[in-house]
């Protein structure tokens, strides 16, 4: 698996019809439209299902959370399918815009691990709306020729010895949650000042970062030795890591958001049911097997995880231990407060 824009290519290339933020419809097969994050699932698996199911798959991408919700909430909205993660799953279920499951349609859901679907009851109460697909954490990705003192708190990022050097991810939830967790804060807290607190920590840090703020183009940059250290998904690290030997990942002592993409069927489907056959392929445990080794992130997917190389399943990057696991927090959605951290997040990216 690689992750360029070849990878991004053929995902365009084997998709009878791309969506962007509008869609097709095939005229002499059913027709399921999926919205998801770039780079995301083995094109290869969207081919074989196209042809095993005598379907058309239409896939999209989009870069974030929130533009994934102004998409679902458009009246012109024809996504069958899409992936959005923990806390938008909450907001997605307050503003009534997904489907229940059949889960009769879904044999496959047996296979994803117990412990993982008991966390993410904890945002879709009882499980009865999506299904966990990838999960992982955040974490610093460093290069070990660059940085020279201890890697295990979120404090070295503030270190004017690395100006220059440090890359922050591009992500509102993320970023603040990394200046309230070296604060001592709840990732989901619902204290203004303690948000304040975060921001002006963030406000006074970007004179040290080199990229401020990055996503995909941080792996490059890390992988060609042009930073030091940056915040990244442990999916992203993973990979960097086989780039790069010299790169290592850790999830801070203070902690950090342990997150889940789930899939979901928005209310407006016009093709529940072939969803829910999509749904079920993926939670199948070579299919999910052969995914996972794609992605690089975590998988949910227990049968799945019994058939991966002790690569996979031996590395706490891509399967964090129960120690690390227990001292991260999921995001919850904040309802009303969402725009006091999006208020000083364009504090943040302004300054």
């Amino acid at each position: 698996m690689k992750k360029t824009l070849s990878c991004i290519l053929a995902v365009l290339l084997l998709s009878s019809c791309l969506v962007l933020f509008g869609g097709c419809r095939g005229n002499d097969s059913e027709t399921l439209n999926i919205l998801n994050w770039g780079d995301y699932i083995d094109p290869e698996l969207i081919e074989r299902f196209e042809e095993e199911y005598g379907v058309t798959v239409n896939y999209a991408e989009l870069p974030s959370n929130e533009e994934m919700l102004i998409r679902l909430r458009s009246s012109d909205n024809i996504f069958d399918l899409c992936f959005p993660s923990d806390y938008m799953i909450e907001k997605l279920l307050a503003e009534d815009l997904i489907a229940p499951l059949n889960k009769e349609n879904i044999p496959n859901l047996a296979n994803i691990d117990s412990n993982i679907m008991e966390i993410t009851s904890a945002f879709d109460p009882g499980n009865e709306y999506s299904v966990p697909y990838m999960w992982g954490t955040v974490g610093i990705l460093y290069n070990t020729t660059m940085v020279d003192d201890p890697v295990d708190s979120w404090n070295i990022l503030w270190d004017e010895k690395y100006a220059g050097q440090i890359i922050m991810y591009d992500s509102v939830r993320d970023s603040i949650a990394v200046s309230l967790l070296r604060l001592g804060y709840d990732i989901n807290t619902r204290n203004e000042n303690e948000v304040a607190e975060a921001r002006d920590e963030l406000i006074w840090q970007k004179q040290n970062v080199l990229l401020a703020y990055g996503t995909d183009d941080i792996k490059t940059t890390m992988i060609n030795n042009r930073a030091a250290m940056a915040v990244i998904y442990s999916g992203d690290a993973f990979y960097c890591c086989e780039e790069n030997p010299d790169l290592a990942y850790v999830v801070p002592n203070e902690g950090s958001n342990l997150w889940f993409d789930n899939i979901v069927i928005p209310k407006t489907s016009d093709n529940k049911e072939l969803a829910e056959q999509f749904i079920n392929f993926l939670c199948d445990a070579e299919v999910a097997k052969q995914n996972t080794e794609y992605i690089y992130y975590s998988s949910p997917n227990a049968a799945a995880m019994a058939l991966l190389d002790p690569y996979f399943t031996e590395n706490e990057t891509y399967n964090p231990s129960e120690e690390i696991r227990a001292r991260c927090t999921v995001f919850h959605d904040l309802g009303d407060f969402t725009e006091v951290f999006n208020t000083a997040w364009e504090r943040i990216k302004s300054a």
